[in-house]
């Protein structure tokens, strides 16, 4: 092949493998041999989301101003997410003073255990969690924080329905009080203790000027000393130069208050009520 040039033989060759390839391409895809693969229906919610969502995704079926997109939409999912909430806030109080700097008042309890029970609970994230307890089973498959469509600013902090333009005019925030949580980011259940679930929260409301909002979790039974006993967790603020603690007080503990602006009955006008999370909203 003397007479033939160099770039015409690499040519031919690379004009022969082509047809070869598209040839037994055409043949695999004949006898079903050759499959694409597509995601299974939970796997686009078991990859969290690293980007906001688009205009398309305002819708807010509850008017509630939370975006449908953040609600959490699997059964299990909303599980997994109450037995993570409960277990992290009951972990708190057997911390004693060891507890993270940023938990300082019951309005920081919400927001650490909220934003970790959706994070990715790997060995890096649990060596430093120092659970005293067996963790839930499950994880919430739908996003991780804080991979979220929110990114990190999970909490809604201004009223309104949920609309597009949200996703960057403040509306949403990594921070809220208490108040701005009942608010914005929860939903009234009643006000008998006989409707809360694990998970839920019990909002009151005291007298003053301006008046005083405050938040205990309702976990149920506990994840960490079995037994039949229903409690409530909750961080009590700081009094002065007192920095507040947190506490645990089993239902009939609560009831029997000294203080009976803190009990959780009908007849107590500082009890707002029983309030669930937004996400949740749906899971009755």
């Amino acid at each position: 092949m003397r007479g033939v040039p160099r770039w015409l033989t690499v040519l031919c060759v690379v004009a022969f493998a082509v047809v070869v390839c598209a040839f037994g391409l055409r043949r695999a895809l004949a006898s079903g041999s050759l499959r694409v693969l597509q995601p299974g229906p939970n796997e686009a919610a078991q990859a969290p989301s690293s980007t906001k969502p688009t205009v398309s995704d305002a819708s807010d079926s509850f008017g509630d101003g939370t975006p449908d997109f953040l609600r959490l939409t699997d059964f299990k999912d909303r599980k997994a997410f109450r037995g993570w909430f409960t277990l992290l806030a009951e972990a708190q109080y057997f911390r004693g003073t060891k507890l993270p700097r940023e938990i300082d008042d019951c309005a920081a309890l919400l927001r650490f255990s909220y934003r970790e029970a959706l994070r990715q609970h790997d060995s890096a994230w649990a060596s430093g969690m120092s659970l005293p307890g067996a963790p839930p089973t499950g994880e919430v498959r739908q996003y991780h924080y804080p991979h979220t469509p929110l990114g990190g600013a999970m909490f809604r902090v201004r009223d309104g329905n949920y609309s597009a333009a949200d996703l960057n005019d403040g509306a949403f925030a990594e921070f809220a009080d208490a108040k701005t949580l009942w608010r914005e980011n929860t939903y009234n259940v009643g006000r008998s203790l006989a409707k809360a679930r694990p998970g839920d929260l019990l909002f009151f409301r005291q007298p003053g000027d301006p008046p005083t909002f405050h938040a205990m979790i309702f976990l149920g039974q506990s994840q960490i000393e079995p037994g039949p006993a229903r409690y409530v967790v909750y961080h009590t603020g700081p009094e002065g130069k007192w920095p507040g603690e947190m506490r645990r007080l089993s239902v009939t503990e609560l009831m029997n208050f000294p203080d009976a602006r803190w009990r959780p009955v009908a007849s107590n006008p500082a009890f707002l009520g029983v309030y669930r999370w937004n996400i949740l909203r749906g899971d009755e």
